[in-house]
């Protein structure tokens, strides 16, 4: 911008004196005031609308970034699966190979892609309490609380 020292100011203060009159010159000078409020704000909008778009454009550069690292890091995951399911596929085609023809039947009605869901009621025999429950006909068990005793 236009660097404007003190010397220079009393210089334009005075010719503006000179040209306008005592009269005009306070109108004019609040015009000056006001007309430079309004560039100032304008600039400050301009520069203020300039460092919100970079703001964006950081995030969505970051934002890329990130994504392309999740699916690097999702590709190393697959890489890893399938180097893991590669020996293991062989290990039960060799394992089935050698069984006998008895355990081949079971190891094929089998499926390890999808594990059984295992109910835990299932295991419990009927009529048994579950985990400290009284059962049908006995009385609870009174609990002692020793703060109650001390007291």
């Amino acid at each position: 911008m236009i660097e404007f020292s003190l010397g220079k100011l009393v210089l334009l203060a005075l010719i503006a004196l000179i040209v306008l009159g005592p009269e005009k010159l306070p109108g004019a000078a609040r015009t000056a005031g006001a007309l430079l409020r309004r560039v100032r704000s304008g600039w400050d909008d301009v520069r203020a609308e300039v460092e919100r778009e970079l703001e964006v454009e950081q995030i969505r550069r970051a934002a890329r970034e990130a994504a392309a690292q999740a699916e690097a890091a999702q590709q190393e995951v697959k890489d890893g699966l399938r180097g893991v399911r590669e020996p293991l596929t062989e290990l039960v085609s060799e394992v089935a190979a050698t069984s006998p023809p008895h355990a081949r039947q079971v190891t094929d009605a089998t499926d390890p892609a999808e594990p059984e869901e295992v109910n835990p009621q299932a295991e419990l025999p009927l009529g048994e309490p579950v985990s400290g429950e009284p059962a049908a006909g006995e009385p609870a068990s009174p609990t002692r609380n020793a703060a109650h005793d001390n007291a």
